[in-house]
């Protein structure tokens, strides 16, 4: 025989047993994708939004910490689909906006809006805090700076300490944040502050930028359609370092955001569930078992899309292939126990 034409062949049968294990490698990322197409929502889950503006000091800044508080109150709202009822702020100048503010950003209106939001939110709801305005510290302690009594980190962590059984991201912008990251930071919570400690005393550009994120899809990296907190974290951080760099100052904020080791929360959490969702009961312990399940699994995936540029290619798609598989599995045994609890209803 030719030697050429066995080389031929042997080539050819090569080819041919790569493209068809090519082939069945996408099919079953295909019924994979196809089978976690409609995410599940456990049927208490829900977001909660509670937007705190502080003292202004000025007209100018006033009117900014109101702008961009309201822009991503709009964007919860037109972009992510939150209802109002979900939706607190509170500002120290409620005249601003009477329709869409809630009340003063006092203490006790912000001990108020907590104790609202821990008695509606069932376990495993979203809640987002976000703090817009002047912080300060003065070597020893640091506040977040209201009309009358500001609220110190120790504040924040006993108010925090109320919302135990949900996921919450804590969002300080002011000046000086970074020294509540070793107060407020606990299990089951992001914690992202403008600065990196009580030093950076300096007013902080983070907030504009990261506002914007949710609504800007170049903050969207991995290209769902939603921005997470994650995300929103990065591109301000970038925007940041490009505005001082722009301007030739040296950097006088670094963000910081904290999640806890190997949670993947950060990149799980974002301003609403995602339209379309299949609502599950999870008073059914079994179907609640699972739904934590799959919960675990997805923040599994968020984490390794976050590792992506250093990894090799080969192994992450191995371990994305591997995690999408256990999700779709995970969606269809929840599925089928619903639509079986629902058909015996």
């Amino acid at each position: 025989m030719n030697p050429t034409r066995q080389l031929t062949a042997g080539h050819a049968e090569n080819a041919e047993k790569t493209f068809t294990l090519r082939s069945m490698r996408a099919l079953r990322l295909f019924v994979v994708f196809a089978m976690t197409a409609l995410p599940l929502q456990a049927w208490a889950q829900d977001t909660h939004l509670l937007v705190i503006t502080g003292v202004g000091g000025d007209e100018e800044h006033t009117k900014n910490f109101h702008k961009w508080a309201s822009a991503m109150i709009e964007t919860a709202k037109k972009k992510d689909g939150l209802t109002d009822a979900n939706i607190t702020y509170l500002s120290e100048k409620p005249e601003l906006d009477p329709a869409n503010i809630k009340g003063k950003s006092t203490k006790e209106g912000v001990e108020k809006a907590f104790t609202d939001i821990a008695q509606r939110a069932r376990p495993n709801d979203a809640v987002f805090i976000v703090l817009i305005g002047h912080g300060s510290f003065d070597g020893h302690q640091a506040a977040f700076n209201l009309p009358g009594p500001d609220l110190t980190p120790a504040d924040f962590a006993r108010l925090l300490g109320t919302l135990a059984t949900q996921r919450v991201a804590f969002v300080n912008t002011a000046s000086s944040s970074g020294a509540f990251l070793p107060t407020v930071a606990g299990a089951g919570r992001v914690i992202v502050t403008a600065t990196k400690t009580g030093g950076e005393r300096n007013e902080t550009r983070f907030p504009e930028f990261f506002v914007e994120a949710f609504n800007d899809d170049a903050a969207d990296r991995d290209r769902n359609g939603r921005v997470s907190i994650a995300e929103a974290f990065e591109y301000a951080k970038a925007r940041v370092t490009k505005a001082f760099e722009q301007q030739g100052l040296l950097m006088t904020e670094h963000a910081a955001l904290d999640e806890g080791p190997g949670t993947g929360l950060a990149a799980s959490l974002f301003l609403a569930p995602p339209q379309g969702t299949l609502k599950v009961d999870t008073s059914d312990p079994a179907v609640r078992a699972l739904a934590e399940q799959r919960d675990a699994i997805e923040k599994q995936i968020a984490a390794l899309k976050l590792m992506k540029p250093s990894m090799d290619d080969t192994k992450y798609n191995a371990q994305m292939e591997k995690l999408l598989t256990d999700l779709a599995m995970k969606t269809k045994e929840i599925r089928d126990r619903q639509t079986k609890k629902d058909r015996d209803r």
